[in-house]
């Protein structure tokens, strides 16, 4: 290391260091940027509406405008006919028109757009024509199925553009879920222990029931509505998920309160401890002692409705076991350490000593989990889609587009890119997650 690195040393800088040196970790997150930017920008590199159009006079910006308002129309004077005809951006096919001027995103198809002319497995390098405004004719190269379709003439170049979106979101999603339980739980249970938390007896049977009404009115009684708004859109539905959770914690905080209220004597007052640590670690017991796929597959059979957010809310709630007994055994080494000591010497909450001075030093080896895990969540996701449970049949994933190559094996295409996709993306969060442990281990610092 440099002198100028040894004077402004920090941990952060360290473990940036010694990332830089791992080669393929370096190139995976390289490569994980331009997944990210691949996926935002997905409704503008393959999109069955122009970039930007000229027609009967009129300039528009179909691919953006439909991206604020999916049923934006407008109303022309056809220059042929001479007729008022109206525009709906979303379904016009715009190849069809006599166009003054375009520009094509680099696919012009959408993920779901059916064309007729390029049904029953058109492969990428077989005669493929397109209807224009003069008739048919033989496809350009900018209109060419260059990865082939499927059975109902699906751009297969347009469905792995989306599906790295959709693949990424169930990651990051389902993740996020699980690192919040896993975090929050493991953190309470190796700080606290079974002997760490003492409340008297009426306060602790007060949050027992808050605990059994919010999770009864937050999430059994709510679950079709939670369900209902997963089918209308992700976001809505983690909207109706989150607000589920503040129900939940909100029942737990106000039988909390009313049991800290109640002053009572003898068995009902008496102090007993919380086993935080059993209670967690006889979960996580429970939880990796069944398979969690087939755990996975179950409960989303019988949900009634398939929707790609419960699907990433079921991952995530299956997921957090690892992240948990991470952080649990991090919390276990730090409570016994001197800062931790002198915080609770000087009177500091056990909120701030966990939240401010436990969780900035005892997660750089959740994050490794965090990394493996969203690989881990991938595969899972894309083995529903294979088997065709748990998102609806409208999505299209990479998971999905594999399963319809299982069904024509001279579909060669439907299978190679796929799941090259999938073994890319996974390969690179592995190796991420390879990195960030080797970085972030101490017993590899120099």
């Amino acid at each position: 290391m440099s002198k100028e690195f040894n004077k402004e040393f920090t941990f952060r800088k360290y473990a940036w260091h010694q990332f830089k040196g791992n080669k393929p970790g370096l190139f995976s997150m390289y490569v994980l940027i331009a997944l990210l930017t691949l996926a935002i920008l997905s409704p503008f590199i393959a999109n069955q509406q122009p970039l930007y159009v000229k027609y009967a006079g009129e300039t528009y910006f179909p691919a953006f405008k439909s991206l604020v308002n999916e049923n934006y129309s407008d109303s022309v004077i056809n220059p042929v006919t001479g007729i008022e005809e109206k525009l709906v951006f979303s379904s016009t096919d715009w190849r069809t028109l006599k166009l003054t001027s375009v520009v094509w995103p680099l696919i012009p198809y959408s993920p779901e757009q059916y064309d007729r002319y390029a049904r029953d497995y058109v492969g990428p390098n077989d005669e493929q024509t397109y209807k224009s405004s003069e008739g048919m004719k033989d496809s350009p190269w900018i209109f060419r199925h260059h990865l082939g379709t499927d059975g109902l003439g699906r751009d297969v170049a347009s469905g792995l553009i989306h599906g790295t979106k959709i693949s990424l979101i169930v990651g990051v999603i389902s993740m996020g879920i699980a690192s919040i339980i896993g975090i929050l739980l493991g953190a309470f249970a190796g700080y606290f222990g079974d002997t760490g938390l003492k409340i008297t007896r009426v306060r602790k049977w007060m949050i027992f029931l808050g605990i059994f009404l919010g999770f009864y009115y937050g999430f059994l009684i709510r679950s079709n509505v939670v369900s209902e708004n997963f089918n209308d859109g992700i976001r809505s539905g983690l909207l109706s998920f989150g607000w589920s959770i503040l129900i939940f914690i909100l029942y737990v905080t106000i039988f909390n309160l009313v049991g800290r209220k109640i002053k009572l004597k003898g068995y009902l007052g008496a102090l007993v401890p919380i086993k935080i640590d059993a209670y967690v670690s006889r979960s996580i017991e429970v939880l990796n002692s069944l398979p969690s796929l087939l755990l996975i597959i179950t409960v989303a059979a019988i949900m009634k409705e398939r929707s790609l957010g419960v699907l990433m809310v079921i991952i995530g709630l299956v997921s957090w076991t690892g992240i948990a007994r991470l952080t649990r055994a991090e919390f276990m080494r730090l409570r016994e350490m001197e800062f931790i000591q002198a915080a609770k010497a000087l009177g500091y909450s056990n909120k701030r000593i966990i939240f401010k001075h436990g969780l900035p030093n005892g997660l750089s080896a959740v994050f490794v989990s965090i990394a493996f895990g969203i690989a881990s969540a991938i595969l899972t996701e894309s083995s529903l889609s294979f088997l065709g449970i748990g998102v609806p049949d409208d999505v299209v994933t990479w998971g999905s587009m594999l399963s319809l190559g299982k069904n024509e094996f001279e579909a060669w295409w439907l299978v190679i890119y796929p799941g090259l996709a999938i073994f890319i993306t996974i390969t690179v969060y592995n190796l991420i997650g390879e990195g960030l442990r080797d970085a972030l281990d101490p017993k590899l610092k120099k």
